[in-house]
């Protein structure tokens, strides 16, 4: 029997599961209850329901629905039609948006409506429409193919989804786990991002391919790369996330400059100063403070920076020549595997060129430094390098002291500070590079 093959469903009514329409959205209840009063098919699907079933809130709500992307905008003025790979409709209330999708189809009918194109086994546009059961199937995991019905509130399973989530099992939908990976490559990085979000473990059949199919990802478009790594860092479980990457030989195919660093590091430095910096980006969001991708990026990219500028003060080279051309060439190395927008890109490179203007004290620059609409994402950078070991602590101290400090006590400590540091760093760079293992 095909993988495909529609199942005859678990059913599960509204007696015997914990979904209330109290846990849902007002805005997804218009949406659900509006293209059931239109005469067409209307279920909750997806994380929504994954999270309600778990007595969690969801961040948001998906539906999924017999009717096309253009009849979907029809039914409601305020949507808007987005995705060429996936041909979704966005239906806008203020800030929230709800995401509606047609049924796929499994791809085996040829008169099913709309197209579909499958490269090298991955699947790169899907809009072939298809029928709830064979929607359900196409889905990634078994805890993400659950349906809520609103014309009865009952929830409907045909991939073993409600066991997984009573046994904390995190299991791709079909008998072929290599190639629902190859199929979307993402797939890999969604799995990492569930087990830590849920706290499940990944099936035994679905973890092992994580070890050798990194290279697909290749082959993923940077832009949605992007999206995916500030998914998977930027979202509460950063930390956990980057310890399973690295498990999974998965980080290597996004940062491997930063990878191989973290290999042969000495001290253990590097891979303390990133899980530092994770674990700060983590609490910031517990505590519902702004996080930046500009300020993950430079956490993630800032040993292959470091390392370059050592490389390059040992050559004789000024300061702020050697970061300038250190920070270029991460970047551009960088960027051809995974895509930083330009609006971030500069702030996080102007994180990395004020370090070393950090270290110089004397006369008027600590007050230009203040003043630089940077200043406080740099200083927060020179804290965790403090902390990771990297820079004398004395340093952070300094600039701790000094943003309290009265005019006088501000007047005294620049006094204090000497200029003859910068050849002392200099010597120091070069230290650090002969102790750098070769191909680094």
């Amino acid at each position: 029997m095909h993988e495909t093959t529609p199942p005859s469903p678990l059913i599960v009514p509204r007696s015997e599961h914990r979904i209330s329409h109290a846990d849902i959205s007002e805005n997804a209840l218009k949406v659900l209850y509006r293209l059931k009063d239109g005469g067409y098919q209307a279920y909750l699907v997806g994380g929504g329901v994954r999270d309600l079933l778990l007595g969690r809130e969801p961040k948001d709500f998906d539906v999924a629905t017999d009717a096309t992307p253009e009849q979907v905008r029809k039914v409601f003025r305020n949507c808007r039609l987005i995705g060429r790979r996936f041909r979704l409709a966005h239906v806008h209330f203020g800030r929230e948006i709800v995401e509606v999708a047609t049924f796929r189809g499994s791809g085996q009918d040829e008169d099913t409506e709309g197209e579909r194109h499958i490269h090298n086994g991955m699947i790169v546009r899907d809009n072939r429409y298809g029928t709830r059961e064979e929607d359900a199937l196409r889905r990634d995991f078994s805890v993400n193919g659950l349906y809520y019905n609103i014309a009865d509130f009952s929830v409907i399973d045909y991939a073993g989804g409600l066991d997984d989530l009573r046994a904390g099992r995190l299991r791709l939908i079909g008998k072929d786990p290599e190639k629902r990976y190859r199929e979307d490559p993402v797939r890999m990085l969604r799995a990492v991002r569930f087990a830590c979000k849920l706290g499940f473990n990944i099936d035994p059949s679905c973890e092992r391919p994580l070890f050798e199919l990194g290279h697909l990802l290749r082959d993923i478009p940077l832009a949605r790369l992007f999206e995916e790594v500030l998914k998977l860092l930027q979202t509460g479980l950063g930390l956990c996330a980057f310890e399973k990457l690295r498990h999974y030989r998965l980080f290597a195919q996004l940062f491997p400059a930063t990878d191989a660093l973290l290999d042969h590091a000495d001290h253990n430095f590097p891979i303390t100063f990133v899980s530092r910096g994770l674990a700060n980006t983590d609490r910031r969001i517990r505590e519902e403070k702004p996080v930046t991708p500009a300020f993950l990026f430079a956490v993630l990219l800032w040993e292959p920076v470091r390392q370059r500028f050592a490389q390059l003060l040992a050559g004789d080279m000024a300061a702020n020549e050697a970061m300038l051309l250190a920070a270029s060439d991460t970047f551009v190395h960088q960027r051809s595997l995974v895509a930083v927008p330009k609006r971030f890109a500069l702030p996080m490179r102007e994180i990395w060129f004020l370090q070393p203007r950090l270290e110089r004290r004397e006369g008027k620059r600590p007050y230009r430094l203040l003043a630089h609409p940077r200043f406080r994402a740099a200083y927060d950078f020179l804290l965790l390098r403090a902390e990771a070991g990297e820079v004398d602590s004395e340093l952070a101290d300094w600039w701790t002291r000094f943003q309290t400090a009265n005019g006088q006590t501000r007047t005294e400590m620049t006094a204090g500070a000497t200029k003859g540091k910068g050849k002392g760093r200099r010597r120091r760079a070069a230290v650090e590079v002969e102790r750098e293992p070769a191909g680094t």
